[in-house]
């Protein structure tokens, strides 16, 4: 890696008892990368997110972000220094709607609060933001209806509006094509293209699919029971012969 890593996981180890989730990480993400990672279930790929986002302590290992230790960090505290996260169920208020949705999002990236009194320039560059970040994402004619009304698909861009009004430097993205139908997948595919290129964001991405995973990942991290078999790139990565033994009877 020519670039120093903007995030860097170093000997990473998550033990729950006695049991090794995450065994011996050490990973180096460069500024601008998307990198994407695979393994079947039960391999440690969100145990792995949720060390970096903060959901999970870390049994031993450090976390680096932009080159400081954030190992001990809370999840808010990595929000406000640039690591943003969708899940692999989406997560929205289901009764605000699509713009409430995404300008709490961006007057939390402000330094707001959810008080009742707030500066009114605080609030309109909030829904200023709000309003861009659904533009971006497609949903402009959605922004009065409820978030729980949305499709599954609909939903994912909602978190990716909610993400980008925050305005995060790293993204990780757990899964982004969950429940979504199969003809949406192409432009859900497109749009993480998009914000990767367009908006110069760091993504890590969690996915099943193969072929989005390959068509859209620089390089792709294999995990397998909790540790890391192999990164490389995508041609690479396939034609590893410990790879394919690995998941010899493996769906990835």
């Amino acid at each position: 890696m020519t670039n120093p890593p903007v995030l860097a996981t170093r000997n990473l180890g998550l033990d729950i008892g006695g049991a090794k989730i995450v065994a011996d990480v050490s990973l180096e993400v460069a500024d601008g990368e998307l990198l994407g990672i695979i393994g079947p279930n039960g391999a440690g790929k969100t145990s792995l997110f949720n060390l970096l986002s903060g959901l999970y302590r870390p049994t031993a290992g450090t976390i680096e972000l932009r080159g400081r230790d954030i190992t001990h960090q809370p999840t808010f505290r990595r929000a406000r220094d640039g690591l943003g996260r969708t899940f692999q169920v989406s997560s929205v208020f289901p009764l605000l709607t699509v713009l409430e949705n995404v300008r709490l999002a961006a007057e939390a990236s402000l330094g707001g609060t959810l008080r009742l009194w707030r500066r009114a320039t605080s609030v309109r560059t909030a829904l200023e933001t709000a309003r861009s970040s659904l533009a971006r994402v497609g949903l402009s004619k959605r922004a009065f209806a409820p978030a729980g009304s949305l499709s599954h698909g609909d939903k994912r861009r909602l978190e990716l509006a909610m993400l980008l009004a925050a305005d995060p430097h790293v993204i990780l993205l757990d899964e982004p094509m969950a429940g979504v139908s199969t003809e949406n997948v192409p432009e859900l595919v497109e749009l993480i293209r998009s914000v990767h290129e367009q908006e110069r964001k760091t993504v890590l991405m969690v996915e099943h699919h193969m072929e989005v995973v390959t068509g859209l990942a620089q390089r792709i991290a294999v995990m397998h029971h909790g540790s890391l078999l192999a990164c490389d790139t995508p041609a690479a990565i396939m034609a590893n012969e410990t790879v394919q033994s690995a998941y010899l009877g493996e769906a990835l």
